[in-house]
Protein backbone atom coordinates (compact mmCIF):
# COMPACT_ATOMS: atom_id res chain seq x y z
CA UNK A 1 0.00 0.00 0.00
CA UNK A 2 1.53 3.55 -0.57
CA UNK A 3 2.16 5.18 1.66
CA UNK A 4 0.26 8.63 2.36
CA UNK A 5 1.88 11.84 1.63
CA UNK A 6 -0.82 14.27 1.88
CA UNK A 7 -1.46 16.17 5.25
CA UNK A 8 -5.09 14.27 6.43
CA UNK A 9 -5.57 17.73 8.42
CA UNK A 10 -5.52 19.57 4.81
CA UNK A 11 -8.34 17.63 3.35
CA UNK A 12 -11.82 17.55 4.14
CA UNK A 13 -14.03 14.76 4.09
CA UNK A 14 -17.60 14.29 4.45
CA UNK A 15 -20.57 11.69 3.70
CA UNK A 16 -21.67 12.75 0.37
CA UNK A 17 -24.89 10.67 0.38
CA UNK A 18 -27.25 8.42 1.74
CA UNK A 19 -28.94 5.52 -1.34
CA UNK A 20 -32.42 4.79 0.38
CA UNK A 21 -35.22 2.97 -1.34
CA UNK A 22 -39.23 2.13 -0.99
CA UNK A 23 -40.37 -0.96 -1.33
CA UNK A 24 -42.85 -0.65 -4.36
CA UNK A 25 -43.39 2.38 -7.57
CA UNK A 26 -46.35 3.36 -5.74
CA UNK A 27 -45.05 4.54 -2.36
CA UNK A 28 -42.44 6.62 -3.88
CA UNK A 29 -44.38 9.61 -3.25
CA UNK A 30 -45.87 9.16 0.53
CA UNK A 31 -42.06 8.16 0.77
CA UNK A 32 -40.77 11.36 -0.31
CA UNK A 33 -43.56 13.29 1.73
CA UNK A 34 -41.89 11.54 4.72
CA UNK A 35 -38.69 12.64 4.48
CA UNK A 36 -39.74 16.29 3.15
CA UNK A 37 -41.87 15.90 6.78
CA UNK A 38 -38.77 14.98 8.63
CA UNK A 39 -37.34 18.31 7.37
CA UNK A 40 -35.12 17.21 4.68
CA UNK A 41 -35.48 19.28 0.95
CA UNK A 42 -37.03 18.12 -2.04
CA UNK A 43 -34.24 19.16 -4.52
CA UNK A 44 -34.75 17.35 -7.74
CA UNK A 45 -37.31 13.99 -9.32
CA UNK A 46 -36.97 12.54 -11.95
CA UNK A 47 -39.48 9.70 -13.40
CA UNK A 48 -38.18 6.46 -14.09
CA UNK A 49 -38.60 4.53 -18.05
CA UNK A 50 -39.01 1.15 -15.90
CA UNK A 51 -41.57 2.72 -12.97
CA UNK A 52 -41.41 4.83 -10.13
CA UNK A 53 -39.49 8.01 -9.34
CA UNK A 54 -36.18 9.48 -8.31
CA UNK A 55 -36.01 11.74 -5.58
CA UNK A 56 -33.01 13.99 -4.29
CA UNK A 57 -32.56 15.39 -1.04
CA UNK A 58 -30.64 17.56 1.03
CA UNK A 59 -30.20 17.67 5.22
CA UNK A 60 -28.38 21.55 4.12
CA UNK A 61 -31.14 23.85 3.45
CA UNK A 62 -28.23 26.71 3.24
CA UNK A 63 -26.69 24.86 -0.04
CA UNK A 64 -29.07 22.97 -1.95
CA UNK A 65 -26.81 22.20 -4.84
CA UNK A 66 -23.55 21.02 -2.18
CA UNK A 67 -22.10 17.39 -2.52
CA UNK A 68 -22.77 16.39 0.49
CA UNK A 69 -25.23 16.41 2.97
CA UNK A 70 -27.70 14.06 0.08
CA UNK A 71 -30.19 11.49 0.74
CA UNK A 72 -31.42 9.60 -2.77
CA UNK A 73 -34.19 7.72 -3.05
CA UNK A 74 -35.60 5.41 -5.43
CA UNK A 75 -37.60 1.96 -5.98
CA UNK A 76 -35.92 -0.93 -4.66
CA UNK A 77 -34.11 -2.58 -7.83
CA UNK A 78 -35.68 -5.36 -8.81
CA UNK A 79 -32.83 -8.20 -8.42
CA UNK A 80 -32.65 -6.74 -4.58
CA UNK A 81 -36.52 -7.25 -4.20
CA UNK A 82 -36.33 -10.62 -5.69
CA UNK A 83 -33.36 -11.86 -3.42
CA UNK A 84 -35.57 -10.42 -0.13
CA UNK A 85 -38.44 -12.74 -1.43
CA UNK A 86 -36.61 -15.78 -1.92
CA UNK A 87 -35.04 -15.16 1.65
CA UNK A 88 -38.22 -14.52 3.61
CA UNK A 89 -39.48 -17.53 1.47
CA UNK A 90 -37.09 -19.86 2.38
CA UNK A 91 -37.56 -18.91 6.20
CA UNK A 92 -40.72 -19.06 6.52
CA UNK A 93 -42.00 -15.64 7.45
CA UNK A 94 -45.02 -15.31 8.53
CA UNK A 95 -45.76 -18.85 8.36
CA UNK A 96 -46.29 -21.69 11.26
CA UNK A 97 -42.44 -22.51 9.96
CA UNK A 98 -40.66 -19.48 10.24
CA UNK A 99 -37.40 -20.00 11.52
CA UNK A 100 -36.20 -18.86 15.29
CA UNK A 101 -33.84 -16.64 13.71
CA UNK A 102 -36.73 -14.14 12.07
CA UNK A 103 -38.30 -13.26 15.60
CA UNK A 104 -35.02 -12.98 17.54
CA UNK A 105 -33.96 -10.56 14.70
CA UNK A 106 -37.45 -9.35 15.08
CA UNK A 107 -37.11 -9.05 18.95
CA UNK A 108 -33.50 -7.42 19.09
CA UNK A 109 -35.12 -4.75 16.33
CA UNK A 110 -38.27 -3.84 18.44
CA UNK A 111 -36.34 -3.56 21.55
CA UNK A 112 -33.05 -1.60 19.83
CA UNK A 113 -34.26 1.19 16.80
CA UNK A 114 -30.06 1.52 16.49
CA UNK A 115 -29.68 -2.46 16.27
CA UNK A 116 -29.12 -2.66 12.53
CA UNK A 117 -28.64 -0.30 9.74
CA UNK A 118 -30.51 3.33 10.46
CA UNK A 119 -29.65 6.83 9.25
CA UNK A 120 -29.50 9.49 11.81
CA UNK A 121 -29.69 13.65 11.03
CA UNK A 122 -28.44 15.99 13.62
CA UNK A 123 -30.46 18.96 13.89
CA UNK A 124 -29.12 21.85 15.80
CA UNK A 125 -32.77 23.27 17.38
CA UNK A 126 -34.62 21.24 19.67
CA UNK A 127 -37.60 23.22 19.15
CA UNK A 128 -37.14 22.15 15.25
CA UNK A 129 -36.51 18.71 16.36
CA UNK A 130 -40.19 18.35 18.19
CA UNK A 131 -42.02 20.16 15.86
CA UNK A 132 -40.84 18.15 12.26
CA UNK A 133 -41.33 15.08 15.22
CA UNK A 134 -44.88 15.86 16.09
CA UNK A 135 -45.61 16.74 12.22
CA UNK A 136 -44.46 13.28 11.43
CA UNK A 137 -46.57 11.72 14.67
CA UNK A 138 -49.88 13.81 13.03
CA UNK A 139 -49.00 12.32 9.54
CA UNK A 140 -49.74 8.46 10.38
CA UNK A 141 -52.85 9.94 12.61
CA UNK A 142 -54.60 11.92 9.97
CA UNK A 143 -53.26 10.45 6.41
CA UNK A 144 -54.38 7.07 5.25
CA UNK A 145 -51.26 6.44 3.13
CA UNK A 146 -49.05 6.72 6.24
CA UNK A 147 -51.85 4.29 8.90
CA UNK A 148 -50.13 1.81 10.22
CA UNK A 149 -47.09 2.45 8.88
CA UNK A 150 -44.74 4.36 11.10
CA UNK A 151 -43.83 3.71 14.45
CA UNK A 152 -42.45 6.09 16.91
CA UNK A 153 -39.69 5.73 20.40
CA UNK A 154 -38.10 8.54 21.59
CA UNK A 155 -34.73 8.29 24.21
CA UNK A 156 -34.40 11.46 26.88
CA UNK A 157 -31.58 13.41 27.93
CA UNK A 158 -29.84 11.13 31.30
CA UNK A 159 -31.40 13.47 34.25
CA UNK A 160 -28.90 14.60 36.37
CA UNK A 161 -28.07 18.42 34.94
CA UNK A 162 -31.51 20.72 36.55
CA UNK A 163 -31.67 22.86 33.42
CA UNK A 164 -32.02 20.08 30.93
CA UNK A 165 -34.56 18.31 33.29
CA UNK A 166 -37.03 21.59 32.95
CA UNK A 167 -36.39 21.57 29.40
CA UNK A 168 -37.68 17.77 28.76
CA UNK A 169 -40.54 18.78 31.34
CA UNK A 170 -41.88 20.65 29.14
CA UNK A 171 -41.43 18.90 25.72
CA UNK A 172 -44.66 17.98 24.11
CA UNK A 173 -42.17 14.98 22.99
CA UNK A 174 -39.85 13.96 25.96
CA UNK A 175 -42.47 15.09 28.83
CA UNK A 176 -43.34 11.69 31.09
CA UNK A 177 -40.94 9.64 28.91
CA UNK A 178 -38.87 7.04 30.71
CA UNK A 179 -36.46 5.57 28.48
CA UNK A 180 -32.84 7.68 27.94
CA UNK A 181 -30.07 7.85 26.21
CA UNK A 182 -26.92 6.26 26.49
CA UNK A 183 -24.49 9.26 27.03
CA UNK A 184 -25.49 12.42 28.27
CA UNK A 185 -26.55 16.35 27.07
CA UNK A 186 -28.78 14.99 23.89
CA UNK A 187 -32.04 13.69 22.99
CA UNK A 188 -33.25 10.85 20.39
CA UNK A 189 -35.83 10.16 18.43
CA UNK A 190 -36.91 7.17 16.11
CA UNK A 191 -38.99 6.65 13.29
CA UNK A 192 -39.63 3.75 11.59
CA UNK A 193 -41.10 3.08 8.80
CA UNK A 194 -41.89 0.53 6.02
CA UNK A 195 -42.56 2.73 2.94
CA UNK A 196 -38.44 3.24 2.94
CA UNK A 197 -36.93 -0.40 3.49
CA UNK A 198 -33.45 -2.16 4.06
CA UNK A 199 -31.47 -4.82 5.95
CA UNK A 200 -31.25 -8.43 5.11
CA UNK A 201 -35.17 -8.80 4.93
CA UNK A 202 -36.19 -5.99 3.54
CA UNK A 203 -37.50 -4.88 7.25
CA UNK A 204 -38.51 -0.87 7.42
CA UNK A 205 -35.98 1.46 8.26
CA UNK A 206 -35.13 3.93 11.37
CA UNK A 207 -34.88 7.59 10.85
CA UNK A 208 -33.47 8.95 13.94
CA UNK A 209 -32.79 12.64 14.91
CA UNK A 210 -30.24 13.57 16.99
CA UNK A 211 -29.79 17.15 18.88
CA UNK A 212 -27.26 17.74 21.46
CA UNK A 213 -27.19 20.64 24.20
CA UNK A 214 -24.34 23.28 23.38
CA UNK A 215 -21.85 23.46 25.29
CA UNK A 216 -21.08 20.63 26.64
CA UNK A 217 -17.92 18.34 25.87
CA UNK A 218 -19.41 15.25 26.77
CA UNK A 219 -22.50 14.21 25.09
CA UNK A 220 -24.19 11.63 22.94
CA UNK A 221 -22.22 11.63 20.26
CA UNK A 222 -19.00 12.35 21.56
CA UNK A 223 -15.83 10.23 22.08
CA UNK A 224 -15.91 10.53 26.00
CA UNK A 225 -17.06 7.27 27.93
CA UNK A 226 -17.30 8.89 30.79
CA UNK A 227 -21.17 8.03 30.86
CA UNK A 228 -21.28 4.85 28.53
Amino acid sequence: MKAQTIDRSSVAQTISHVNLHYPLPEDGEAAAVLLETAGLVRTQEMELPSGGTFYRFTANSHALNQADNIVYLSPLPPATAQLIAAARESLGMGTANEHPAVSAYRAAHAADPEYDFHVGFLLDSLDFLEERFLALQALEAKDARFAGRLKFLVNRALPGNSEIDARMDASPVYRGVTRYTYGRNGVQAFCETDLIVDGPLGSGLVLEFDYVFPGYDDHIMAISEQTR
